[in-house]
């Protein structure tokens, strides 16, 4: 089929401002009219969300979905329906010089970069793009003395797609550093598979790895296999984030005379998980040093599966381990198995761990915290020292929402991708559940274990889970379903409301007038929350004893009016999980307390007509 697309057709004095009856911008107006009523008023808000599509695209890419074909003309699909999808990657860039240097430099093939190669360095600094994907396959493979530096890599991105498959694979001596490597990113989705293995004295540091990150993911998979006396150094690694879970299968596993150090790593984190398997199993003469591991985080939950099994003098430290404030959960499993000759001493230990089938020759404990022993972990969770993790002002109390109440705005800021609604007529016709996971990969091109693979599946995970009581949820993949939905659940006399721009975000506000809606009485609201997706997709539901308020907020310096809010009020709490972020914050419990938050950007909450 031929396919003609893009840059703004025009057919017949079609415009994609809607003018033209056929678009879908315009079939989305008659559908509101059709069952809200056209005498309310339409949220330009919402409405700006609506595919871009022209008539004729619309019609197109519909009868594309029909076919199952939409994955043949994906990047004019994503183009012109303004969707997120990631760039299928060009030429590699294998051929270069001994040095080079990437500055400010983004989406980029490094397959089979550096193979081979005698000295030199290869800097990649300021190397960023907002959702950067980046293939580094056999990167510095069977090198001599070659040094890599990622200093700054993928500041504040969004949404990181990085492969280090065979990185370093067979290097001699030489250094990998990666310095501040994405600082500051949302969902990173970084893999270092066979990375550095049968290497020989290759030094590899890691300083301010994925520190104030949100979420995401990072796996070592044969990380240092075979190695020999190649140090490892982990400092800083994914402190201060939010929810890191990362993944160490096969590290160090027989090698010879490794040692690896684990400095501040998951620092002061809110619920890290970490999960080690097999680490280090049959080395020889290898030393493993974790001080400052998981210490003052906020939960968090670490795993040793045969970690050093079957080595051979092995020399582990775990030095104020699992200090967190609220308990975390670490399971030892076969740790230390079949072991010969290995010392592994623990000093300051956290609490509520289990060691199982543990090899206990040789093995030290001072100061270990259990349950039913004196805790060294300052435990106040009413107090401010347990609630860094969560910013200031993204939980609140009913009471603040008074004229004159100065308080902290959060950031309230929509730092997912730009997007679009898809129509329903082609929203429809896409696959759109764990069953057809295979299916909507083929669609968006997504390769195994992507970042996008994992979009998929924290979406649908949220979608496919049963509701909690009293809740009634639903995933909309088009505006027409959110329609729907809210109606359902509201009646026609339903209003959209969002908070009014970004303004006052990260500082201090002053609440003006105040407004409660239906009289400031308890009622029902439809909260529509987005997903991270390709196309615009939102987890919307309804939970039972909601209070919504309307608020101008003021600059407390000059009581100028900054910005109008909407808040949400819970006043049942009393089914949710004890660590939520909201008791962590305020220091309380499920049932204590009614929890506020305010509507962020892009977000939306739909009541009735006041």
């Amino acid at each position: 089929m031929q396919v003609a697309l893009g840059g703004g057709s025009e057919v017949a004095g079609e415009s994609r401002d809607g003018a033209n009856p056929f678009t879908p911008k315009a079939a989305l107006v008659r559908y509101w009219n059709k069952q809200i009523g056209s005498d309310l008023q339409k949220s330009t808000f919402l409405l700006s969300k609506a595919s871009p599509l022209s008539a004729v695209e619309s019609a197109t890419f519909t009868k594309l979905a029909a076919q199952n074909a939409l994955s043949n003309y994906l990047p004019a699909f994503c183009k012109s329906a303004n969707l997120f999808c990631f760039s299928d990657l060009g030429q590699s860039l294998e051929k270069h010089g001994p040095n080079s240097n990437f500055a400010v430099y983004s989406n980029k093939n490094f397959a089979n970069y550096g193979i081979g190669e005698h000295g030199g360095t290869d800097s990649f600094k300021n190397y960023t793009d907002y959702f950067p994907v980046d293939p580094f396959r056999r990167y510095s493979r069977n090198s001599a003395s070659h040094n890599d530096n990622f200093d700054n890599y993928g500041p504040e991105a969004n949404t990181v797609d990085l492969s280090f498959n065979g990185y370093a694979s067979g290097a001699i001596r030489g250094v990998g550093e990666f310095k501040k490597y994405s600082e500051d990113a949302n969902v990173p989705n970084v893999r270092f598979n066979s990375y550095s293995s049968d290497g020989k004295s290759r030094k590899q540091s890691f300083r301010s790895y994925s520190t104030k990150s949100n979420a995401g993911d990072q796996y070592f998979t044969s990380y240092g296999k075979n190695s020999q006396g190649s140090p490892n150094e982990f400092t800083s690694y994914g402190e201060n984030t939010n929810v890191i879970g990362s993944t160490f299968t096969g590290y160090g596993r027989t090698a010879i005379a490794a040692t690896d150090k684990f400095t501040s790593y998951g620092f002061d984190g809110n619920v890290p998980e970490n999960n080690f398997k097999s680490y280090g199993d049959g080395g020889n003469s290898g030393i493993d040093t974790f001080e400052s591991y998981r210490n003052q985080s906020n939960v968090g939950d670490d795993s040793f599966r045969s970690y050093a099994k079957n080595s051979h003098s092995a020399d582990v430290n775990f030095a104020n381990y699992g200090q967190s404030f609220n308990e975390g959960t670490d399971t030892f499993t076969g740790y230390g198995r079949g072991a010969t000759g290995h010392k592994i001493g623990f000093k300051f230990y956290g609490v509520n761990n289990t060691f199982r089938d543990y090899a206990k020759k040789g093995i030290s404990f001072s100061r270990y915290t259990n349950k039913s022993s004196e805790t060294v972990i300052s435990t106040a969770v009413n107090g401010s020292s347990v609630n860094r993790w969560i910013e200031p002002g993204k939980f609140f109390r009913e009471s603040m929402l008074k004229k004159g109440t100065v308080m902290p705005m959060p950031d309230i800021r929509d730092k997912m991708p730009k997007r679009s609604f898809l129509p329903r007529t082609i929203s429809s016709k896409l696959p759109f559940s764990t069953s057809k996971l295979e299916e909507m990969k083929k669609i968006f091109h997504a390769a195994d274990n992507s970042s996008m693979e994992h979009m998929f599946r924290e979406a649908l995970d949220d979608c496919e889970r049963a509701p909690s009581k009293g809740e009634t949820k639903r995933c909309v993949p088009s505006i027409e379903d959110m329609i729907d939905f809210a109606t359902t659940v509201l009646g026609r006399n339903v209003v959209v409301r969002t908070t009014q721009s970004v303004k006052g975000s990260k500082q201090n506000v002053m609440i003006g007038s105040v407004k409660g809606i239906n009289g400031g009485q308890v009622t029902k609201s439809v909260s529509c929350h987005q997903s991270q997706f390709p196309y615009l997709l939102y987890y919307c539901h309804s939970v039972p004893k909601v209070r919504v308020y309307e608020a101008d907020l003021l600059d407390p310096k000059t009581k100028a009016n900054i910005n109008h809010g909407v808040a949400i009020c819970h006043l049942d709490t009393s089914d949710w999980s004890a660590g939520h972020d909201a008791f962590v914050a305020l220091g309380s419990g499920p049932g204590r307390i009614e929890v506020c938050h305010w509507i962020f950007e892009n977000d939306m909450t739909w009541t009735i007509v006041d």
